[in-house]
């Protein structure tokens, strides 16, 4: 039987920037292996306009960790070679590879070109500020390390339609490029009237020649590295169309296996179920508006009706596309979209992602090994152990819920007859401790039954019918599986 997939996002925001990154992947690939994660989503793997960026700021689609630019050979996270070891370590022990691609804008020009520009109100993109006017941005990308290599595409401010920079003047705002059929493209979001730009120097995805060399681009990097699929970053702010033609080149031409998950970081369920229309269906979403519920959940305690968690959700409307998460590199503390899971809540909502049917999971990094930084915070690494072996021996068959109670929920797996001692049994509780009566099938009539979790000590035996009573205690979650020594 396949056994259940989980992905881990390796990374935090925080990680030390001492090119260490890859040779820990590699060396951590066969235990996370061990413990249930079948792919591991990673970070931006180009060359960044610093070597302590985190790979938001790219500067050198082509440079992998291999030329001195920008005054380092490595990226944040290791050079070219350790990265493809990294790859390799992966996938000898079964673990697939996603990359985190950043195609919205590029960073670190290194030159400044003078050409015209129109200021508009950073808070509504569609209206003109000023008229048109010289600024100096830095647009011109040339990448005198690489020397041509693997590509000659050269950048200027032709392919770009917006900047935010004036090295004439030192003025900061947000400049519209003009030029011919040059504007805001209109197959963005309209948060701030039309949200094409995000920052640095903005990606033209109306320019026929930009369009090909990201494509090509898209294909040597899949090629190179042979990875499984792509992450793809801030994609509400790039033309939906080019983000579907790019998927479709890639789908073709590396195969229908090729991964593909997008970040479309809106709360709301219809506009991801648009998005999802756009590019047809041919990638998933992380499902945000679920990341939404849980943070929701976990600050509103025993207020919250859990009945409700996946309302409005993803996962509950399109399971097949959906990345459930709980949190990630942006969600952490005192970073861009904070919306931290609080710390008892958290251990629930991993239990809400890794144990039920609907959904592809996703384990976070800062969650799983903790996360450095000025405030550093500790790794949940037990219980996420605990639940990652539930997901991968227990949580198969059919899912029956018993959500019936605004503080206390619960469901259970009934379990695979090609899987022995499969079936598991979930309470959760936001407010008093609680209890639920469920059914796990006949057949485990007789079973002893344990929280794996060890919060609770008791051990419940299935009654003649298939039925038990399971408790959990207030604020918390209880996994109850049967023994393997039965």
């Amino acid at each position: 039987m396949e056994r259940n997939n989980t992905i881990m996002q390796f990374f935090e925001w925080h990680l030390e920037p001492d090119g260490s990154h890859w040779s820990r992947l590699k060396e951590k690939a066969p235990e996370l292996r061990e413990k249930g994660i079948t792919s591991v989503w990673i970070p931006p793997v180009t060359k960044a306009i610093t070597a302590e960026d985190t790979g938001y700021a790219p500067y050198d689609l082509y440079d992998l960790g291999e030329f001195k630019q920008k005054d380092t050979v490595r990226t944040k996270y290791g050079t070219r070679q350790e990265l493809e070891e990294a790859i390799s370590a992966c996938h000898n022990v079964g673990i697939k590879v996603y990359i985190d691609v950043v195609m919205n804008h590029k960073a670190g020009a290194d030159k400044t070109e003078v050409f015209k520009v129109i200021e508009v109100d950073q808070e509504n993109r569609t209206e003109e500020i000023s008229e048109p006017f010289d600024i100096e941005g830095w647009t011109s990308f040339t990448f005198p390390g690489r020397k041509g290599k693997y590509s000659s595409f050269q950048w200027n401010f032709k392919h770009f339609n917006g900047t935010d920079y004036d090295e004439k003047t030192g003025n900061f705002g947000v400049f519209k490029i003009l030029g011919d059929h040059k504007d805001w493209n209109d197959h963005v979001d309209e948060e701030f009237g039309n949200y094409d730009y995000l920052m640095f120097a903005n990606i033209d995805y109306d320019h026929p020649d930009v369009k090909k060399e990201m494509i090509s681009w898209g294909k040597w990097l899949a090629d190179t590295l042979n990875c499984d699929g792509y992450r793809l970053d801030a994609i509400k702010h790039i033309n939906h169309h080019f983000i579907s033609e790019f998927v479709e080149e890639m789908l073709k031409h590396r195969g229908d296996d090729f991964y593909f998950v997008g970040e479309f970081w809106k709360h709301e369920l219809i506009p991801n179920q648009i998005y999802l229309d756009h590019v047809n269906y041919n990638i998933d979403l992380f499902d945000v508006p679920l990341h939404y519920r849980l943070h929701q959940a976990s600050n509103e305690g025993r207020d919250f009706d859990l009945t409700n968690i996946f309302e409005g959700t993803l996962v509950n409307s399109h399971p097949d596309h959906a990345v459930t998460f709980v949190d990630n590199h942006d969600s952490q503390p005192h970073e861009a979209l904070e919306s931290w899971i609080q710390d008892w809540f958290k251990p629930s909502a991993y239990a809400l992602i890794l144990l039920r049917k609907e959904g592809n999971p996703c384990v976070f990094y800062g969650d799983y090994f903790g996360i450095g930084g000025p405030v550093p915070v500790d790794g949940k690494k037990e219980i996420l152990d605990i639940l990652l072996s539930v997901r991968y021996e227990k949580a198969y068959g059919e899912q029956i819920d018993y959500f019936d109670h605004p503080n206390t929920i619960g469901w259970v797996r009934l379990g695979d007859n090609d899987l022995e001692n499969s079936g598991c049994a979930v309470v959760i509780s936001n407010g008093d401790e609680g209890e639920k009566r469920m059914y796990v099938g006949e057949s485990k009539a007789g079973e002893v039954w344990k929280d794996v979790t060890n919060s609770r000590e008791e051990e419940i035996v299935i009654d003649e019918k298939g039925f038990a009573t399971f408790p959990v205690h207030g604020g918390s979650v209880s996994v109850w599986t049967s023994s393997p020594d039965q």
